[in-house]
Order: C-alpha cells, then structure tokens, then sequence
C-alpha cells in the first residue's frame, strides 16, 4: 500500500538544481516515451544507449540539449568500457533489456547476461537508483524461454540494486507499437486474423505514456519516492481487461477491416508447426514462434492477489503527479484506455478521422515540443 504522506511531484521546481544524468538501456519504442517523460524535470539528462541509438536521438532531438549525444553500446559484449562511459556520474539507469523473438541462448544472452551487465556496472559506477523494465509473466520456472530470462534479469538487477525498481507491463500500446501495428499490418494482407485456442487468453493492454509516468516517478531522487518504490515489483495493466479475440476485432475495428476481415480460431498444435517453420526463418511480419503460442496459454493481467513486495501500479500514479501535463483530476491515476488511443494511430477506420484529417497519434504521443518544455521548466 503506498501512502500519500508527502506525494511528491516535480511540478513544482525543485529546490536542488543540480543536473541529474538518467541513462536509458536498450531504448527503443519505449525509451522514447519514457525520455520524453523524464525532460519535464528540467534537472534531467537523457542519455540513450543502445547498439544503435542514432535513429531514436534524432527523433527526440527537438526536446533540446537535455536529450545527450548518443552513446552506442553492445550490452552483452564483454567489454564493458562504453557502458562504464555511459554510467559515469548516472543518477539513474533505466533497463529495457528485451526480446520477443530468439532462441532460448539469444534470450540468455540478452536478456540475463545483458542485464546482469548494465546491473554490475551501474553498482560499480555507484548509480543510485535502477528500474527495469520486464514484464508480467516473468518467473525463473517458466514455461517459455522469454519469461525465464526475464526473471534471471529481474534477479540480476535486484541482487545488486535492493532498492531497485521492477516494473512488469502487460501489452504496451501506442503509436510506435510492435504489437497493434503489426496485427494492422497482417489485416491489410490476410483475409483473416488467427487467433489460438479460441483466443480466450485475457490481456490488460497499458498505454506507453503511462508506463512512462511510472519509470519517470521511480527515477526521482525524493526520499519518500524511494521509500515506497525501492525494492518493489510493479505489475502494470491499463483500466480495461481483454482477451485475445477482443484485441482483434478491436484491431479490425480501428484499422477499417471489421466489415471485410474475420477472425479465425486455431487449435494450439496448428500454431506450434507454425512456429516450428517460421522461427527458423528471418524475422518478418508473419513470424511466430513456439513460444509465443505457449505463452497465449496464460493470462497476461495484473495478478488479483500480488506477493508481498509488490506495488500497485494505480496507486503510484495516484499517488505522486507526473510531470507531464495532464487532465486528469488531482487522486485519478489517468489511466489510459486502449479504445481511446487505437483510433489515433492504426488509421483506417471512421474513428481515426478528425474534420477530415487523420490524428497520427498526435493527440496521443507523450511527446512534447521544445515550446511545451521550455514551458514546463520555466525557461523563456
């Protein structure tokens, strides 16, 4: 349960002006989120590290100079000399170490013995707070090769890192996504969309923006921050709960296709041999793996009775104000639902028109201008 006593919020201009360098790992769709979040706090430094960061700066370089120069670095090398650079003098690191597709040794290499990296550097560079990013489902018994070394990960950062930060999404949505996007795609192309085992498996689908809010707040140096979040486990869901075929006819509906797509069932073993052929292959819009049908075995929501160390996603939001702007009321977590943001990006449908022009995410994209930033940090 966490409490309200001394909520705190970087609305307010901090007293300490003192810069504060927050090193985001593996950043990619999320990291751009979530580097957007983080410049409302002028004290913040964003600097990105990934094998090849330069595509995602240069669409956050409108934010200004508190976006750093880039930093390349191969997370799973074992020379750890750029990630010491990139750690040097860090206030945060955030860890979005991550693959959803790859065999199981890949996914040991990346997503254990490269997190087990960015976590024994950032000890040693003495970086004061770690959040990673991993995702719900994670256990070191499970079935899949994702969910096992997602959890390796989690160990490895909270074996070094105790007042570290575990955040665990189910399906993150908005504009830039894997998941909706793809699924668009395949209806342009397929005269269905397959589902497994009558796609009764149930999701949560939360919105990038708000795991964003979540990472900013567990990056803050407040006292009071630290003590609620410090040594927690954070499983994230947005406020609806759907099960796979839902999700579909959400996609169809949002991208133009409800009338002239269908939704075909497939038993599990049919999506096995599938995977069996198309994980061998190069990745493309049509891959998926055994795993990945494994896994639709299993609810991917926000578990209804949470271990001892876990955080209420809902409740940290509540709880401590963004720094982002908001319309939510003072007390709502402003979660945001997926209906409300699918017909902004996926286009085609009736509800991606606004007077005639389609939205592209606009309304929806944490992402702030350099005017809105100046704004917020009280710069001319």
């Amino acid at each position: 349960m966490i409490t309200r006593r001394l909520a705190s919020t970087v609305s307010v201009p901090p007293k300490d002006k003192s810069h504060r360098k927050i090193v985001l790992v593996g950043a990619g769709f999320l990291g751009s989120y979530i580097a957007k979040a983080l410049v409302a706090d002028p004290r913040n430094r964003v600097l990105l590290v990934s094998r090849h960061p330069e595509n995602l700066h240069s669409k956050l370089s409108h934010l200004g100079s508190q976006i750093l120069p880039p930093h390349p670095a191969d997370i799973t090398s074992p020379d750890t000399t750029q990630l010491k650079e990139a750690f040097k003098d860090a206030s945060a690191v955030v860890s979005m170490v991550g693959l959803l597709v790859g065999s199981e040794k890949k996914m040991d290499l990346v997503q254990r013995q490269g997190t087990q990296n960015v976590s024994d550097i950032a000890k040693e560079q003495g970086v004061g707070r770690v959040v990673g990013v991993s995702a719900i489902g994670a256990d070191e018994g499970g079935v899949t090769a994702y969910w096992r070394t997602k959890a390796l990960g989690e160990r490895a950062i909270l074996e070094n890192h105790p007042n570290a930060t575990i955040i665990r999404p189910s399906i993150i949505f908005g504009p830039g996504d894997s998941f909706f996007n793809r699924f668009a795609s395949l209806a342009k192309w397929l005269p269905f969309i397959p589902v497994f085992g009558g796609g009764l498996v149930r999701f949560q689908p939360v919105y990038a923006g708000d795991i964003a809010r979540a990472v900013e707040i567990c990056c803050r140096d407040d006292p009071e921050v630290i003590r609620q979040v410090g040594g927690k486990v954070i499983e994230a869901g947005g406020p609806d709960v759907y099960t796979y075929r839902e999700i579909m006819q959400l996609v169809l509906k949002y991208s133009g296709y409800l009338n002239s797509r269908f939704i075909l069932s497939l038993p599990f073993w049919v999506g096995k041999i599938q995977g069996f052929f198309l994980e061998k292959l190069p990745e493309n819009l049509f891959t998926v793996t055994r795993d990945q049908v494994e896994q639709l075995r299993s609810d991917n929501i926000v578990s209804p009775s949470p271990p001892l160390n876990s955080l209420s996603f809902k409740d940290l939001l509540k709880t401590f104000p963004s720094s982002l702007p908001s319309s939510s009321p003072p007390g709502d977590p402003g979660l945001t639902s997926v209906e409300k943001v699918l017909p902004t990006y996926l286009g085609g449908g009736q509800d991606t028109q606004q007077k005639g022009k389609r939205t592209h995410g606009r309304n929806f994209d944490t992402g702030m201008g350099a005017e809105d930033v100046r704004k917020m940090s009280g710069k001319k």
